[in-house]
């Protein structure tokens, strides 16, 4: 939060008082569509992917990974039942905090209202790219994105995670991913 708002000790004491190590194995859930999402988080270490069910299709629409913010914001905020998944990749060590103490944080800190605004303002900026990006980009440029943004994240998940963030089947990947190598060389 440091790193965004400039904090006194006496701010930091609260934080350090309303955020708590939360442990999610390979596979545990975050949060499952139907439940509320009672708790926003803070990645230290590992890799979540963000998902819906459609059809018992699963439909991956984003990642978080390391010193990025996670919650289902649509259920959050509300504190109703979400339509989408977090799910833990690989194991994850996350700082969370609960509906009530981040609206602690809000009006406590000097600056935290200022904290939710700019934490708001880049979630809307990313969503808005993501979603113009799924009307106006072809699956090989959403790949390259996927690639810009997430350039490490290739060799820690599955090739049919990508795939399915992407837009495409796996073999489909796999012939993007040949054309896209090779115009590298």
């Amino acid at each position: 939060m440091q790193q965004i708002i400039p904090l006194n000790d006496a701010e930091a004491r609260v934080i350090g008082q309303v955020f708590q190590p939360l442990h999610l194995s390979k596979g545990d859930y975050f949060v499952q569509q139907g439940q509320v999402c009672r708790q926003a988080g803070f990645i230290n270490q590992g890799l979540l992917r963000y998902y819906i069910n459609r059809d018992g299709e699963e439909k991956i629409y984003d990642f978080g990974k390391e010193n990025d913010f996670t919650c289902d914001y649509q259920s959050f905020l509300p504190q109703q039942p979400c339509q989408r998944t977090i799910q833990a990749v690989e194991d994850t060590d996350l700082l969370v905090v609960s509906h009530a103490d981040l609206q602690r944080i809000f009006t406590e800190l000097t600056h935290g209202e200022r904290f939710g605004r700019l934490v708001a303002e880049q979630l809307f900026v990313s969503t808005i790219g993501k979603v113009t990006s799924l009307y106006t980009d072809s699956p090989e440029e959403r790949y390259q994105t996927f690639m810009h943004q997430y350039p490490t994240l290739q060799t820690r998940l599955p090739q049919y995670f990508v795939a399915s963030y992407v837009g495409v089947k796996p073999q489909s990947l796999s012939r993007i991913r040949a054309r896209w190598a090779g115009k590298l060389y």
